[in-house]
């Protein structure tokens, strides 16, 4: 941790405050632990390697400096560590246990190794495992909230290093000492005050600077929080701190009556956003987060966001843009704070504004991608300004910033129940933006979470048109990642969910979709079956773009089952569809593909002429690709022919069309529209 970060539970403190300086106190836990690196294991008494990575454990209350000391020993140590330091955050800011799962994907995207979307937790550790084994990493795991989560996270490699945060003892795990912290010593805590209130007041008063860090129980969250106060108040003593702390002696905690105390001192409009706080998503705030929870302007809100800071109440987040944390010590403190002052009708419109808010943010992000949309520019400039972002790259890094609290966000609207409408329309939006800025592909991951998201509401809520798009695009991510069986199954309930609907466009796509599927699991007889089922519905919609593809989809069944006759007659009828509608591209590839089962069946000179067919529609069509790669088809043709001249005119020309033909930036497969498509949201969204 940098010199200028804050953490929620540690003694050091914001440049914000003006309390930046070494780290203070705990010489003989770091002292312990460093010697614990050294330490022999039970595996190395026995005679054996040790298999696994030393874990060491900091445990400790919320509040007690725990994560700030596994932050100086990272620092303290990470130069014998050179493939650099690993941090992951088992529990939520609310309680929650982070999922395995979610914990070993964030380390895999850490060290840049793509992990399939949807892959089970025993595969995603597994591939988090094998790509440590040959690196000396040092990982640290905060707020751990079990033995579990830390086993399943560890390195098969004794060159690693483990340094697990927690409340206790991680039982379990084999040969680990926790080193248990209490309160700062009486010098550390003083001197943690005089940092933020400047050394005179303590200096004058240096016994009631001591009674106060006694109230205080040496705990460095509730010294933070009282030195903010002080700071606030140049004219306050110690002295009247210390007898207002000690006069809530009984209640609470040390850090809950420094926070009552805090929270009692500010205006009303800042008491009821740092309550409010508690609401926001992963605890992460922003300037519209605290705008949308307590109905006031965003410069108002980041004023006081800023004020916060400077009070030790919340820390900068680290990023480029201004993103606030709620230390995890004061999140239920702030929770319990806000069901005692607010009534739970207020609680709710508060998280129904917020989200609101974050759909239309999400809105902004999405349009400022579509130039050449006029109705994407005018939704855009009817937008207050406080809404619209100055360039697509701007968008771009505000949704990276905001990524894990827009997840978040969309974890705890379908957890609440009772705003599913709101749900779905954020999930709708978040899926749009990211696939605007990031592509399906990068983006699969998050994809699939949102789209299981989105069919837990529509199961709850009966909702069967949501429930198929929601399978039909976890069943796309599915078999794009090699889970072809389960993606099978996805389609099949998709496509009853779709009848259920009455949806014909559901209903189509499920059927082709599962076609798909069983060509790609090799019954190829099925898949003949099914994408004929498809075309029928296409047909009796005049639905003349599909029902040529889907001829196409046939003929590939029939010619990998090496039916070249009925291959041949039904790319033929794909043919004669695309040019009806007027696609020469489509034509001149459906052409090709006519060429390679005539040559499969053995009739070259007839593949010949369908192939020179396809040239003259892909040069119609202006496709240099294509005709690059009809030539080269060409020329094997010829090869078998016995014509070596005619095949190597036709390499050369190929070779001068793709070195003429800039190259490309790849795409995104059309298939893509669908993967992150929730076609069941209004259209207004």
């Amino acid at each position: 941790m940098t010199d200028q970060a804050v953490d929620p539970d540690g003694v050091r403190l914001l440049k914000d405050a003006a309390v930046e300086g070494p780290f203070l106190g705990r010489s003989r836990e770091l002292k312990e632990l460093r010697a614990d690196i050294e330490r022999a294991g039970l595996d190395t008494l026995s005679g054996r390697k040790a298999p696994r990575a030393r874990v060491l454990l900091i445990a400790g209350r919320p509040g007690s400096g725990r994560t700030a000391l596994a932050e100086e020993l990272v620092r303290q140590v990470a130069d014998r560590y050179p493939d650099g330091v690993l941090r992951a955050r088992l529990t939520e800011p609310d309680g929650t246990r982070v999922p395995v799962a979610r914990a070993a994907r964030d380390l895999l995207d850490a060290l840049e190794v793509p992990a399939p979307a949807g892959a089970a937790e025993d595969q995603l550790t597994e591939t988090l495992r094998g790509v440590l084994a040959g690196r000396r990493v040092l990982l640290l795991l905060d707020d751990a909230a079990d033995a579990e989560q830390v086993d399943a996270l560890l390195p098969d490699n004794p060159d690693c290093l483990a340094v697990a945060v927690s409340g206790g003892p991680l039982t379990g795990i084999a040969d680990v000492r926790p080193c248990t912290l209490g309160g700062l010593d009486s010098k550390s805590a003083v001197e943690l005050l005089s940092r933020s209130t400047g050394s005179v007041r303590v200096t004058v008063d240096p016994r009631a600077a001591e009674g106060l860090a006694e109230q205080c129980q040496g705990q460095p969250a509730a010294l933070v929080l009282a030195a903010g106060w002080l700071a606030a108040r140049p004219k306050a003593a110690v002295a009247d701190l210390a007898k207002q702390l000690h006069a809530e002696t009984g209640q609470g905690t040390a850090i809950g009556r420094a926070l009552q105390l805090v929270h009692a001192s500010l205006p009303a409009p800042a008491a009821r956003i740092l309550r409010l706080l508690s609401l926001a998503p992963a605890g992460l705030a922003d300037p519209h987060t605290a705008s949308a929870l307590a109905g006031c302007s965003v410069s108002a809100a980041r004023t006081t966001l800023d004020d916060f800071v400077a009070h030790g109440l919340l820390h900068a987040a680290g990023s480029s843009l201004p993103q606030y944390e709620v230390p995890g010590c004061l999140h239920p403190l702030l929770r319990a704070l806000a069901e005692t002052h607010e009534r739970p009708a207020e609680l709710q419109l508060a998280r129904a504004r917020m989200l609101e808010r974050t759909v239309r943010l999400l809105q902004s992000c999405r349009a400022i991608t579509e130039t050449d949309s006029p109705q994407a520019r005018e939704k855009l400039l009817g937008m207050p300004s406080s809404l619209r972002f100055s360039s697509p790259r701007a968008a771009a890094d505000w949704l990276r910033v905001r990524r894990p609290a827009l997840l978040a966000s969309a974890r705890l609207a379908v957890a609440d129940g009772e705003l599913d409408t709101l749900a779905r329309r954020l999930m709708s939006q978040l899926v749009r933006a990211m696939v605007a800025h990031c592509g399906t592909q990068a983006a699969a991951s998050d994809l699939y979470d949102i789209h299981g998201l989105v069919l837990d509401v529509a199961e709850r809520r009966r909702l069967p048109r949501e429930r198929a798009a929601a399978l039909l695009n976890l069943g796309d991510l599915d078999a794009r990642t090699g889970r072809t069986a389960d993606a099978l199954a996805r389609y099949r309930a998709a496509l009853d969910a779709g009848r259920e609907a009455r949806d014909p466009y559901a209903t189509g796509r499920a059927m082709e979709s599962v076609g798909g599927a069983h060509l790609e699991l090799g019954d190829y007889d099925r898949a003949a079956d099914w994408f004929g089922r498809a075309l029928a519905e296409r047909l009796a919609r005049d639905e003349r773009a599909d029902a040529a593809r889907l001829y196409g989809r046939i003929g590939a069944a029939h010619t990998y089952a090496g039916r070249y006759g009925e291959a041949q007659r039904n790319w033929r009828a794909a043919v004669a569809g695309h040019r009806k509608n007027g696609d020469l591209a489509a034509q001149a590839r459906a052409l090709s593909e006519l060429a390679r089962v005539q040559e499969y069946a053995g009739r070259l000179e007839e593949s010949l002429r369908t192939c020179r067919e396809a040239v003259e529609w892909a040069r119609r069509a202006d496709d240099t690709r294509l005709r690059a790669a009809l030539h080269l088809r060409l020329a094997d043709s010829f090869d078998h022919l016995g014509d070596p001249a005619s095949a190597a005119l036709h390499r050369r020309t190929a070779e001068r069309m793709l070195e003429e033909e800039a190259p490309e930036e790849d795409s995104e497969p059309e298939q893509g529209a669908n993967t992150c498509e929730i076609r069941s949201t209004p259209a207004e969204d």
